[in-house]
């Protein structure tokens, strides 16, 4: 049986994500802050179930991720699901903090932890929810849209480590537009997908083993067009 960790399946993403492994026979560990969800969230999956508090901020969430792995007997897959934004047109720095903390130190922190077990244990695949929003600076959430970059610059740079040193891990980074969850936040959202379709997306995305993938698929246009767009264009919508 093959066994995934989801960090950040409490909620949104990584909760429809968890189901959907179940659905297929994984073993799935479940991490997350909000452990009093852990009974319901039982109760959604259809095989074998392993349950880890994990605060990605916490000094401590590498020692219980390493614990969880053990728990299991060894994972093939570990998706990092765990974020947080705010629009934070105020500069709240607060909520800066707090996103900083999440999406750039917690999510290094745990990936490269996942991606030392990997190279030491026969290989593997480490697996990140990025953002769109990575592609360029957002000014209704410049926190969110730096740290999101910062998690596909630092799964690109674990890519190169493993191709480099011959080290039998595949790394993908998952790049969503707008889902809905409560982290799509603010006006004039479009292309809204239904959680369900883009956990789906994502499954399939980390079981072929693509280095990049976005989610849901139209949203590569949108991605396109972020990249060619000359800044006194960006600047002005």
């Amino acid at each position: 049986m093959k066994k995934v960790i989801i960090v950040g399946a409490t909620s949104g993403i990584g909760r429809e994500l968890s189901k959907i492994y179940s659905r297929n026979g994984w073993a799935v560990g479940v991490a997350g802050r909000r452990d009093s969800l852990f009974p319901e969230i039982e109760k959604e999956m259809k095989g074998k179930v392993y349950f880890k508090r994990i605060d990605v901020t916490a000094p401590e969430s590498a020692l219980l991720l390493k614990e969880l792995i053990s728990e299991m007997g060894g994972v093939d897959v570990v998706v990092i699901s765990s974020g947080t934004g705010s629009v934070n047109r105020e500069l709240d720095w607060s909520k800066e903090k707090e996103t900083i903390d999440v999406n750039v130190s917690g999510f290094a922190l745990l990936a490269g932890t996942a991606f030392r077990y990997f190279c030491g244990n026969g290989g593997g695949c480490v697996a990140g929810i990025s953002s769109i929003a990575a592609i360029r600076g957002g000014d209704d959430a410049p926190a969110y849209s730096a740290s999101k970059a910062f998690v596909s610059n630092y799964l690109e740079g674990l890519r190169k480590m493993a191709i480099k040193n011959g080290f039998p891990v595949s790394i993908v980074d998952i790049q969503p537009g707008f889902v809905a969850t409560n982290m799509a936040k603010g006006e004039g959202l479009f292309w809204v997908a239904p959680v369900e379709k883009a956990a789906q997306q994502i499954y399939e995305a980390i079981g072929s083993n693509r280095q990049h993938a976005y989610i849901t698929r139209r949203w590569r246009l949108v991605a396109w067009l972020l990249k060619v767009m000359p800044n006194f264009i960006y600047d002005k919508i």
